[in-house]
C-alpha cells in the first residue's frame, strides 16, 4: 500500500467512526496508521506513524490534522521514559520525533498508537463501551460479554505509561482484537484499516446488544411525581423564562454563551429518582469532564415549582455549587497546580424541562451538553447492568487541571473583541440590519437575525455562519406576542442576550396634504412601537440576566432635520432618539447603556430604497434614482456616500469595550450634514 493510500484509508475510517455518535463523541478518541515513505534526505525508507493530532474531530479529520512521526523514534522513547511521576515530559519528546513538518501537533495517547504492535489503531469514547468501562464490575462483564477477544485495562491516566500497558497487553493476548479502558473507553486494532475498523465497530455493538438484552426495566429508578416533563409550549415557555438568569449565574466568574436542549432522554433521567444520586458521581471519560466540569448543578424542585421558586432555589444552589467545587480545588491542588478556572457550573439540570449547558462560545456550549447526553447514556449503561462507578476525584482533578491541558488552553487563540455576546437584530435580512449582523458576528458576537420574511432571515444568517454564529428567525415588530416570541427563541439559541438592535424600519415620501391617518400608523407601528416593544421584552431578559448590555436605535438624520414631504418618517425617527434618551436614563442601574446611530440616506443594499422609498425621495430632489447615493454625498461635508457598513462600523464601536462609559448618545454617521449637527 502506497503512503496516500494509507492516509486516505486512515481518513475514510475515521471519518465514517467520527461521524456517529455512538462511536465517539465530537473531538472525542483517536485513531493511527503505520507505514512507510521515503526519507527526503536519506533516499531511504522510513517507517511512520499517522495518527490524529491534539483537539481534532474523527468526523470531519482531513490529512493536515494528522500528526506525522518517525516510528522508530517514538518507539526509541521507551529507552528514555523517566517513569509515571514525570510522564508528561514525554509529549514534549514527541516534537523531537515529527517527520518534516510534522503536522498537527501529537495528543497525549500518541504514545498507545506508537507502541501498541498493530499497523492500525482506534481509540475510541462509544457510549456503550464506557458504561462497560464504569461499570462496578465492569472487568467481568468484559469477559461476559467478549471472551478472551477484548481484555480488561484499568484506570490508568491518558500517557506514555497507558501505551505501555495497552502494548504489553496485546503482546500477551495475540487473540485480542482491543481492550475496555476502565472509566474511560475503548481501545481496537488491525493488520489493516478495514480490520481495526471491524474490530471497534465489534466491540461498541456488542456491548450495545449486551446492554439492550440484559439491563433491568428501570436503570434510574422509579418515576418521581411531579418530575415528569412540561407539555411542550409549557417545557420551551419555562425554558425561555429561565435562560437569562441561569446565564448570569453560570457567567459570574466569565462570561458564558449556553445552549438548551430538552432531548427526550434527558428529561427522562431528570424525571427518574436515582437522578441526584447519579449527577453527584459526575462523569467519567477524561474527555466528558473536561467540558462539563466534575459534576452538574441540578434543580431539587419538580417541575410544578414556579418560575419565581425556581430563580430562588436556583440562587442558593449555585452559591453551594460555587462553595463545593473551591473546596473540590482547595483538596487536590499542589503549589504546582494551575489556578483554578472558574467556579460556576457548565451544565445545569431543570426537571421537566431540560438541559442548559455553558461554554466560551456556542459550540462549546453545545459540545458540553451533547458530552452530558453522553455520560448519561452511560449511567443508563451501567446501571441497568451493573452499578454505575466513575473514577475517583481525585483522578479527576488531576486530569482537570493537569499542566498539559492547561498548556493547551494556553495555545488557545485571543478572544475576539465581542466573544461571548449575543445580539439580536430586527430587519436584518437585507440592508444595515444585514451589514451590523455580519459585522457583529465577524467581531465574535452570536447573532439572531428578524425579519418579517423567515426564509430571507434564514439566508442572511446562512451567509454569516452555520448555526453556531448565526440563526433566523421571522419577527413582525409590531406584534407584541411576536417580538416576545424573538426575544425567546434569541435566549433559547444562545443562552441569553446582550446587545438589541432597534433597525426594522420602512418609509413613505409623502407631504402632510397627502400622508393618511394608516401611512402615518405604520411607520410608527413599525419603528416607534416596534423598537419601543423590542426594547421592553429585551430589557426583561437583560435585568434578569444581571450581565448589562447594549440598545442601539439606528434612528436618522431625520430624527433632527426638517426635510420636505416626510412627515411620518422624520416624526417617527424623532420618537426614536428619544427613545434612547428615556431608556438610557432607566436602564443605567442596570448596567445597560442605550445609544443611537443616525445615518444619512443609506441607498445601497437597502430594503426601504428598494421598495419605493428611493424613487420617491429622487422625485423629491428632481434626481434620478439611481443617481440618489450621489445626490446625498454631494450635499455632505466630505463628500462621501453612507453606506451600510459604514453604521454596522458604528455599531459595533458603541457595542465594544471603548464605550463602556457612553450611554444616552446619538452618532451622526452622515458624512457631515450641518443641518443635522446635534445640539
Amino acid at each position: 500500500m502506497t503512503t496516500h493510500d494509507t492516509v486516505a484509508a486512515l481518513i475514510a475510517r475515521s471519518n465514517h467512526l467520527g461521524r456517529d455518535p455512538k462511536n465517539t463523541n465530537y473531538a472525542g478518541g483517536n485513531t493511527s496508521a503505520k507505514g512507510s515513505d521515503t526519507d527526503p534526505v536519506t533516499g531511504e525508507s522510513v517507517d511512520l506513524l499517522w495518527v490524529k493530532g491534539s483537539g481534532g474531530d474523527l468526523g470531519t479529520l482531513t490529512e493536515s490534522g494528522l500528526a506525522v512521526l518517525r516510528l522508530d523514534r517514538v518507539r526509541a522513547l521507551v529507552d528514555v521514559y523517566p517513569g509515571v511521576d514525570r510522564e508528561d515530559e514525554m509529549v514534549a519528546a514527541f516534537d523531537y520525533c515529527l517527520h518534516g513538518k510534522g503536522g498537527a501537533a501529537p495528543s497525549i495517547d500518541t504514545a498507545m498508537h506508537g507502541l501498541v504492535d498493530a499497523a492500525h489503531v482506534d481509540h475510541l469514547h462509544p457510549d456503550s463501551g464506557i458504561a462497560i468501562a464504569t461499570a462496578a464490575d465492569g472487568e467481568e462483564l468484559t469477559r461476559t460479554i467478549f471472551g478472551d477477544r477484548v481484555v480488561w485495562v484499568p484506570w490508568r491516566r491518558p500517557g506514555f505509561q497507558l501505551g505501555l500497558d495497552i502494548a504489553a497487553i496485546k503482546a500477551a493476548n495475540p487473540q485480542a482484537i482491543g481492550c475496555i479502558l476502565g472509566g474511560h473507553g475503548i481501545t481496537a486494532w488491525g493488520d489493516s484499516s478495514h480490520e481495526a475498523q471491524a474490530n471497534s465497530l465489534e466491540i461498541i455493538q456488542s456491548a450495545e446488544k449486551y446492554l439492550a438484552a440484559n439491563s433491568r426495566p428501570q436503570p434510574f429508578g422509579a418515576p418521581l411525581d411531579g418530575y415528569a416533563p412540561l407539555p411542550d409550549d409549557d417545557r420551551r415557555a419555562r425554558a425561555a423564562a429561565l435562560a437569562p438568569f441561569l446565564r448570569g449565574l453560570a457567567s459570574t466568574d466569565k462570561a458564558q454563551v449556553g445552549h438548551y436542549t430538552d432531548d427526550p432522554r434527558v428529561l427522562e433521567f431528570l424525571a427518574a429518582a436515582e437522578h441526584p444520586r447519579l449527577a453527584a458521581l459526575g462523569t467519567s471519560c477524561p474527555d466528558h469532564f473536561l467540558r462539563t466540569k466534575v459534576s452538574p448543578l441540578v434543580l431539587d424542585l419538580p417541575a410544578t415549582a414556579t418560575v419565581d421558586e425556581c430563580k430562588s432555589r436556583l440562587s442558593q444552589l449555585h452559591e453551594s455549587y460555587r462553595a463545593d467545587y473551591q473546596a473540590y480545588y482547595d483538596r487536590h491542588a499542589t503549589p504546582d497546580s494551575p489556578a483554578i478556572r472558574g467556579a460556576d457550573p457548565a451544565i445545569v439540570l431543570i426537571p421537566g424541562v431540560g438541559m442548559f449547558s455553558y461554554g466560551k462560545d456556542k459550540q462549546t456550549a453545545r459540545v458540553a451538553g451533547e458530552f452530558y447526553l453522553n455520560a448519561i447514556n452511560v449511567m443508563r449503561g451501567a446501571e441497568g447492568v451493573s452499578r454505575y462507578a466513575p473514577i475517583g476525584e481525585s483522578e479527576k482533578f488531576r486530569i482537570e487541571y493537569w499542566a498539559l491541558e492547561e498548556a493547551k488552553l494556553a495555545r488557545m487563540p485571543e478572544p475576539k473583541p465581542l466573544a461571548t455576546r449575543i445580539a439580536l437584530v430586527t430587519g436584518a435580512a437585507s440592508g444595515i440590519g444585514k451589514a451590523i449582523a455580519a459585522r457583529l458576528a465577524a467581531e465574535g458576537a452570536c447573532v439572531v437575525i428578524a425579519d418579517l420574511d423567515a426564509a430571507k432571515a434564514q439566508a442572511a444568517a446562512a451567509e454569516i455562519g452555520d448555526c453556531d454564529v448565526a440563526v433566523g428567525i421571522a419577527a413582525d415588530v409590531t406584534d407584541e406576542s411576536a417580538v416576545r416570541a424573538a426575544v425567546d427563541a434569541t435566549v433559547l439559541a444562545f443562552g441569553g442576550i446582550d446587545i438589541v438592535v432597534n433597525n426594522a424600519g420602512l418609509s413613505l415620501s409623502k407631504s402632510l396634504l397627502d400622508t393618511t391617518a394608516d401611512d402615518w400608523d405604520l411607520q410608527h407601528n413599525v419603528m416607534a412601537r416596534g423598537s419601543f416593544l423590542v426594547s421592553q421584552a429585551a430589557a426583561r431578559a437583560l435585568i434578569d440576566q444581571r450581565l448589562g448590555g447594549d440598545i442601539l436605535y439606528i434612528s436618522s438624520k431625520n430624527s433632527v432635520f426638517a426635510g420636505p414631504n416626510n412627515i411620518a418618517y422624520s416624526a417617527t425617527k424623532a420618537d426614536q432618539a428619544h427613545q434612547v434618551r428615556l431608556l438610557a436614563a432607566e436602564l443605567g442601574e442596570h448596567g445597560v447603556k442605550v445609544n443611537g446611530i443616525n445615518p444619512d440616506g443609506v441607498v445601497r443594499g437597502s430594503g426601504i430604497f428598494a421598495g419605493g422609498w428611493g424613487a420617491q425621495r429622487a422625485a423629491v430632489y428632481g434626481v434620478d434614482e439611481q443617481d440618489l447615493g450621489k445626490f446625498y454625498a454631494q450635499r455632505t461635508l466630505l463628500k462621501r456616500e453612507v453606506l451600510p457598513e459604514n453604521i454596522a462600523n458604528a455599531a459595533f464601536a458603541l457595542c465594544s469595550s471603548d464605550f463602556s462609559h457612553t450611554t444616552g448618545l446619538h452618532v451622526p454617521v452622515d458624512a457631515g450634514v450641518a443641518a443635522a449637527f446635534l445640539r
